[in-house]
């Protein structure tokens, strides 16, 4: 069995196709998993964006270098507004 993860939300971005482009992200930043969820989901309330997600370990991807300090620091703000499943 594989282990799970905490990440916390720290991007999202729309795109042209009407999707919403998640990044949940490890608290140290190193590591990272993106979903894309349509935007009609999250208005119908079938999908729940919330402040943190557990993630598969066979799911997450390295963060390139430059997005590591990024994502940590938004880590932490995430963290310091939220509990784990409050919606955002």
């Amino acid at each position: 069995m594989r282990g799970m993860t905490r990440c916390w939300l720290v991007e999202r971005s729309y795109d042209d196709r009407d999707l919403v482009n998640l990044v949940y992200a490890t608290e140290d930043g190193e590591r990272a998993v993106r979903k894309e969820v349509p935007m009609s989901a999250i208005a119908n309330g079938s999908v729940t964006v919330t402040a943190a997600k557990e993630a598969d370990e066979s799911t997450l991807e390295s963060v390139d270098d430059g997005d590591v300090a990024r994502y940590r620091a938004e880590v932490e703000r995430v963290r310091a507004d939220h509990a784990p499943d409050d919606e955002i």
